[in-house]
């Protein structure tokens, strides 16, 4: 075997190499229109939607593929139809976000991941317009989430966040990107760049990478509009078989909204004994708000208005917890090497160098001295909320309704940390 068949760069067998595979656009054979009726006891509600391509190269191309090179994929865009079941309404066709984005720069066009991903990020960006917001994703989940005095500044804070994950992200910002900003962006590696505008220069800027796809999408400037909006989630099932629900809206959406964390267990009362403060509050919203856009199960911890470490999809809580106390100090390491050394602290060959960087790290306690600790569910036992509060958080914002929350409260009054609660789980699957 050659050495560039072992490397997946050749073909053979006629077949094309793996690299190749990557470069390739998948043909689909999706219908120009899709229409979905529901029915019951004789009213019938359709929606009915459009196949959606962009003009590259002097032709018609869609989705590039799905989430692998073999799939084939269609994006569709709502055009008509209104859904009303009991007393929620679908959301209002042609309001397009990530369903219809004007592509400004295509290099490689978008792919069914590409497309997602920014959903996901506008997503939570939806939450936060009174300040500039960068939301990075990779795989439909945050890599770092910052808000900032300016663009740049969000940016690089939620750049720096996970500068590992964020490498071939995508990048959702709710301001028009200025060319500071776009200096930043270019300066890495990513995948997609969708923002609500672009300042003169600024896309030239990106024009360096030549295969970054970049994206506007103008009501990211209205976003505020999709905040409690619901559309139906569709879930396939292997045997053909279909799961839909209302899509996930949080009802926490200021900090009066918080309910007190108290709870009762065999006959006595348990109250937390001290509320947050303004800052810890300010995060705490913050948290639970980006919450909602990660796979749970879910634990993250944020600090001053940006992600310190993010802990995804796992099976039980404590374990998550440790996972995001874990990648925070493995980020933060990676973060003082990098503002230090211009490297990864992984490549960093010096020992006393990276002995001054571990000591730094474990003083900081990854930088979750003073973080506050955010779960999309409830803690069933102490050890989850105990692992956090081992790192030096201050305050912690949870659902509740839990048989033990009297476990959590001991555990948050014995440290002088404070807790509330949202009264509503955060699951997103």
């Amino acid at each position: 075997m050659s050495g560039k068949e072992r490397e997946g760069g050749g073909a053979r067998k006629g077949r094309p190499g793996l690299k190749d595979a990557y470069r390739s656009i998948t043909r689909d054979h999706f219908p120009d229109t899709l229409e979905i009726c529901f029915s019951r006891e004789g009213r019938r509600q359709c929606l009915q939607f459009q196949r959606v391509s962009w003009r590259i190269g002097g032709q018609e191309q869609g989705l590039r593929y799905g989430e692998n090179p073999d799939q084939e994929a269609a994006l569709y865009k709502l055009v008509s139809g209104n859904l009303v079941l009991g007393e929620v309404h679908s959301i209002q066709p042609g309001l397009y976000l990530a369903s219809e984005p004007e592509l400004l720069q295509s290099g490689k066009h978008p792919g069914k991941i590409n497309i997602t991903d920014v959903d996901s990020a506008l997503n939570i960006l939806r939450y936060f317009q009174d300040k500039p917001c960068t939301v990075i994703v990779k795989h439909n989940n945050p890599c770092g989430v910052a808000l900032g005095a300016s663009l740049a500044e969000s940016y690089q804070r939620a750049y720096m966040a996970d500068r590992l994950a964020a490498f071939g992200g995508a990048i959702a910002v709710n301001r028009r990107i200025d060319r500071e900003t776009a200096e930043l962006i270019a300066g890495q590696y990513c995948e997609v760049v969708a923002a609500p505008d672009f300042a003169e220069g600024a896309l030239d800027i990106l024009a360096r990478r030549k295969n970054l796809r970049v994206m506007r999408i103008g009501n990211i400037g209205r976003l505020q509009e999709f905040v409690g909006t619901r559309v139906v989630d569709f879930k396939t099932l292997i045997d053909g078989g279909i799961v839909a629900q209302w899509s996930y809206a949080p009802r926490t959406l200021r900090i009066e909204d918080f309910l007190p964390a108290e709870a009762s267990h065999q006959g006595r009362e348990y109250r937390i004994a001290r509320a947050p403060t303004d800052a810890e509050a300010q995060d705490l919203l913050f948290g639970w708000l980006v919450e909602s856009g990660i796979t749970s199960n879910s634990v993250i911890y944020v600090r001053d208005g940006a992600t310190v470490g993010i802990g995804t999809g796992e099976q039980d809580r404590v374990g998550v917890a440790e996972i995001a106390r874990d990648k925070a100090y493995r980020k933060l390491a990676d973060r003082i090497s990098w503002q230090r050394h211009g490297k990864p602290y992984n490549l960093l060959s010096e020992q006393r160098d990276r002995r001054s960087i571990d000591e730094e790290v474990e003083e900081q306690r990854g930088g979750l001295k003073g973080a506050r600790m955010v779960s999309d569910a409830f803690f069933p036992f102490r050890d989850g909320v105990d692992v956090g509060i081992r790192e030096g958080i201050t305050a912690v914002i949870q659902p509740g309704g839990s048989e033990r929350d009297y476990e959590a409260i001991e555990a948050c009054n014995e440290a002088g940390v404070a807790m509330v609660f949202t009264g509503q789980r955060s699951f997103r699957h």
